[in-house]
């Protein structure tokens, strides 16, 4: 929470500090996602920092483990209630409010308190405890939320009668999403951990079923996603801005500019531009899910882009969009054709994806599962959860080896380690440098059935056999062994471009996308910008030296908001069920004879490489001799570098020789770099954008050139 200076308010300071009360809501897809378990580890571990901590009501449902934590923090009394014979113990409000503690643990938000109560409801107790001054750490199955308990009781089979609504969880300070594979739900159900043993085969058949799980989990990432709103910069904001003017097909418009939104990990708004069947639109917005919002100020005559809250406007190809391209270029802009819609083009798998052959070599021979942990930034607690995990999946009898774990010398996360098996790390010279890294040999050798190998996107040594430990982590598959791995969101290739435009920094150490199609489970850790900048104050993160440096630049809690809505988009992605055809089957790169295009052919590669489409590079010259330059041959190679084709046309024109070489390839898309001021115009002011519409194009990608 901002002041209209930009400045963060007292409160926002207050409760950035830990020092404001707090309601925390920790928001699960199904029973047995680990509610209870996290409310209790959060519990001790503030308990443990100072924070005077107290049970409000926790439901252990007997189980040892549970009862052992809970044993751990003071609690408030319960207050009972007689009903008929019977005799039941609810939440005491006033108890807790006499106690006074810091914070209180409130279980089971959407339950109705019984007749007696301050509030009707435990959400509202919740509330009413951060009013009176005291922070609530609570939790709620997502089926129960107002929003989703229609569609669950038909998927479930039976009535959801709590329900709990929106608004409190807009109000909340923090909601946080508690991501668990289907198949540890299974584990913990079948373990008689989440119902009674007696219960467990209607359990199946009701809410543990794999497409209920998968719907639910979705809404979760969903509801979270939408709560998530960075205060980040117009530019910087991870939305796209489709200005509905009513040129051509509407619906093919949209449909276009939402699925190329959606590959790009943005949220898409609508503006509704003149006269135009609103009702229509407003209910395409709902399958695509996008929401309509007032037209922002502009001249059409002069359109700006300065103050619109989008980092990607799209527009049909019409009058408007020509005005557009006649000015300098403040934001990525997509001229969508709306005419038609062609998506049933095959791509060359042999130039686009490096692991096709790995994901058709799994469906035939016995490879590992492979589980990756993915968090929105060092310190979210990816190591710890695998940890976790590890430690379950030894007492049930699993034999799992930690092969390469970083716990960065925190001390939670080195206690986590003690009682698992650790292959020993290789330690060698190379280059004259002491190298610590992964023993793959020793692992292979050990065949275990579940190794854990951290920091997926690490770049090893230079004398190692593999040049990056994705490429060891495939090996281990093949060889049979299930892997657990950890992943920052940063570190995907394909999201380079945006984590560049959110934070400011470049990420060296990336992962390719095709990666998470490997994977059999795809894990959210999800942590709120809040408790991140917590955790790097106590130096859980980095060390001393590093600290106030990380606030201020990557660590700055819109960076990080932002950074987490990214993540929470990828995994709904990666982890949804249908697939949006691309608003274009492959583009073309126009570049230009200098070195500075080299970065527009990789970001070209990266859009390419999200959408799932073929790209090819054209540079137009004036002669074949004017190509033969150094820069030229440049470009060339960093084509083939990213796995493009590259293509030199030969053309006095260049916006005519482009076209051409573009409809050689059977592309009608063309990609390039915008202008940044009219003093770069050619040709009498007239850009090349608006010559290139002039000349024929009708659909066209026009990059906001770097700042």
């Amino acid at each position: 929470m901002n002041d209209r200076s930009g400045r963060p308010t007292a409160e926002a300071l207050l409760k950035d500090f830990g020092t404001a009360p707090r309601l925390t809501v920790f928001l699960a897809s199904a029973p047995g996602a680990g509610k209870t378990r996290r409310l209790l580890d959060e519990a001790i571990r503030l308990q443990e920092s100072g924070v005077r901590v107290a049970l409000g009501w926790i439901e252990t449902k007997g189980r040892p483990e549970l009862d052992a934590l809970a044993a751990r923090v003071p609690r408030i009394p319960a207050r009972s209630v007689t009903i008929g014979e019977s005799t039941f113990e609810d939440f005491d409000f006033a108890a807790a409010v006499a106690m006074r503690p810091q914070l209180v643990v409130l279980d089971e938000l959407a339950h109705a308190n019984l007749e007696g109560g301050a509030h009707d409801k435990r959400w509202q107790d919740a509330l009413a405890l951060r009013e009176a001054g005291i922070g609530v750490s609570g939790a709620l199955n997502i089926q129960h939320l107002e929003t989703v308990a229609a569609t669950a009781e038909g998927l479930i089979g039976f009535p959801v009668r709590e329900i709990v609504p929106l608004s409190f969880l807009r109000t909340a300070d923090q909601v946080v999403a508690l991501d668990v594979s289907t198949e540890q739900l299974e584990s913990r159900l079948f373990a008689g951990e989440v119902v009674r043993k007696e219960d467990i085969d209607r359990a199946r058949k009701g809410i543990f079923r794999p497409q209920t799980l998968q719907f639910l989990r979705e809404m979760m990432l969903r509801t979270v996603d939408d709560l998530t709103v960075p205060e980040l910069t117009a530019k910087r904001s991870s939305t796209a801005l489709a200005l509905a003017t009513g040129e051509g097909d509407s619906g093919i418009f949209l449909r276009k500019s939402a699925n190329f939104a959606h590959a790009l990990d943005l949220a898409l708004d609508i503006a509704i531009v003149g006269e135009r069947d609103i009702a229509a639109i407003e209910a395409l917005t709902t399958e695509l899910d996008a929401h309509v919002i007032p037209l922002p100020s502009l001249d059409f005559a002069k359109p700006r882009f300065a103050d619109f809250k989008a980092s990607l406007v799209t527009v049909p190809y019409g009058p408007l969009a020509e005005r557009i391209a006649s000015r300098p270029s403040e934001r990525d802009v997509l001229i969508v054709d709306p005419s038609s819609y062609k998506v049933s083009v095959a791509r060359d798998e042999t130039l686009f994806s490096r692991y096709t052959q790995t994901a058709a070599d799994r469906l035939r021979i016995g490879y590992g599962r492979l589980t990756i942990y993915l968090g929105a930034a060092a310190g979210s607690g990816k190591t710890y959860a695998m940890l976790d995990r590890a430690h379950q999946m030894q007492e049930a009898g699993v034999d799992v080896v930690g092969a390469f774990i970083e716990t960065h010398r925190r001390v939670d996360t080195d206690k986590k380690v003690e009682g698992l098996t650790v292959i020993p790390r290789r330690e060698a010279i190379c280059d004259g440098v002491k190298t610590s890294e992964l023993d793959l040999d020793a692992l292979l050798a050990r065949k275990p059935a579940v190794a854990l190998i951290d920091e997926l996107a690490h770049t090893n040594a230079p004398c190692d056999a593999h040049a990056k430990r994705y490429d060891d982590v495939l090996q281990v598959l093949r060889a049979g062994i299930s892997v657990i791995t950890t992943l920052n969101i940063q570190h995907l290739e394909g999201l380079g471009d945006a984590v560049f435009r959110l934070t400011g920094q470049k990420v060296r150490e990336t992962v390719p996308d095709d990666i998470l199609k490997l994977a059999d489970d795809l894990i959210l850790i999800d942590t709120t910008p809040e408790t991140l900048r917590e955790r790097l104050r106590a130096g859980k993160i980095y060390g001393p030296e590093k600290i106030e440096d990380a606030l201020s630049h990557f660590f700055r809690a819109e960076n990080l908001a932002a950074l987490r809505e990214l993540a929470l988009r990828e995994v709904v992605k990666a982890r949804g069920t249908t697939r949006r055809p691309p608003p274009f089957t492959r583009f073309v790169a126009a570049v230009k004879a200098r070195e500075r295009d080299v970065d527009l052919i990789e970001r070209c590669a990266r859009i390419a490489l999200r959408l799932e489409i073929d790209l090819t590079v054209v540079h137009v010259a004036k002669t074949k001799e004017a190509a033969e330059t150094r820069v030229v041959a440049a470009l060339e190679e960093a084509t083939r570098r990213v796995r493009a084709r590259w293509r030199l046309a030969i053309n006095d024109d260049p916006a005519t020789g482009l076209i051409a070489a573009a409809s050689a390839e059977g592309v009608s898309t063309i990609a390039l770099e915008g202008a940044r001021s009219k003093a770069r115009w050619p040709m009498g002011g007239i850009p090349f954008a608006r010559r290139l519409l002039e000349a024929g194009t009708k659909q066209l990608l026009i990059l906001a050139p770097p700042a």
